[in-house]
């Protein structure tokens, strides 16, 4: 599965091509998932530009971009609870708990403060919950000391630029690792030992997974594509867009999230 992510943080001074408005937005989506992207995700942003969780500027983003990605089936639209749209955590629940149209999948930052509080309100609304763990954060080691809550279907693995070392491969291959493989955690009984590296390998060509959970895996920046490769070798999810790089492979600036999702799924011809 090849993830597009359409704006993040980013904005008009970032980049002309970042898609903000909710009609932009569900336009860049339509040409992504045509060129091949099997899930939209989308940081809803006000007019001014800051992201936000308000019913108000969710409701019409999703309105706007399901009946844009429905050339793919059962195409989910996540969102985001990241802190920077409400830092208080007991607003993030109040915002969550007066959503009037409830998004498809909403990805929890696991090392924010109140990340709990947040993924409770979610289940009791009946939304899905993506855990997001990010490298150089306690984000991982939390979600790994204890077995996710019913509800949580996906974990997204984020090696961030701040927490790759300067490697993100290495830092990718690291936490995925910790993940899975973490003490105390038990071992599938038809899970073949640990290769020397400590890379987790695929068990009869099924994709890695943290708790039984699928897993997405992508970077940023300098890293996204190194790490977009790497998925491609675990058989994880991947994403690629305007919220993880401006830039081709080769270094050239991206027209547009589709150019990058046609450049993802061309990276290296063996496809998602």
């Amino acid at each position: 599965m090849l993830q597009v992510c359409l704006n993040g943080a980013r904005g008009p001074g970032d980049s002309a091509v970042v898609p903000m408005s909710p009609e932009s937005l569900a336009e860049s989506a339509a040409r992504a998932v045509a060129a091949g992207a099997g899930e939209v995700r989308v940081h809803p942003r006000t007019p001014c530009g800051r992201t936000s969780l308000s019913p108000r500027v969710l409701t019409p983003v999703l309105a706007e971009l399901r009946p844009a990605v429905s050339a793919v089936a059962g195409a989910p639209v996540p969102v985001t609870t990241v802190a920077s749209a409400e830092p208080e955590p007991g607003r993030r629940v109040e915002r969550i708990r007066s959503w009037t149209v409830l998004p498809d999948l909403v990805s929890v930052d696991w090392h924010e403060p109140g990340a709990g509080a947040v993924v409770a309100a979610l289940l009791e609304r009946g939304v899905g919950v993506e855990a997001a763990l990010w490298s150089g954060t306690d984000g991982p080691e939390r979600f790994a000391g204890s077995p996710p809550a019913p509800g949580v279907r996906r974990v997204l693995v984020r090696v961030t630029a701040a927490g790759s070392d300067g490697d993100p491969e290495s830092a990718a291959r690291a936490l995925i690792a910790t993940l899975a493989v973490q003490p105390g955690l038990p071992v599938p009984a038809h899970a073949p030992p640990a290769p020397a590296h400590g890379l987790p390998v695929q068990v009869h060509g099924l994709p890695v997974q943290v708790h039984g959970l699928p897993v997405l895996l992508h970077g940023e920046e300098d890293g996204a594509w190194p790490v977009l490769r790497l998925a491609r070798r675990l058989g994880a999810g991947a994403r690629i867009g305007l919220e993880d790089t401006l830039l081709l492979p080769d270094g050239t600036p991206a027209r547009s999230n589709a150019e990058l999702v046609t450049a993802a799924l061309a990276y290296g011809r063996t496809g998602f």
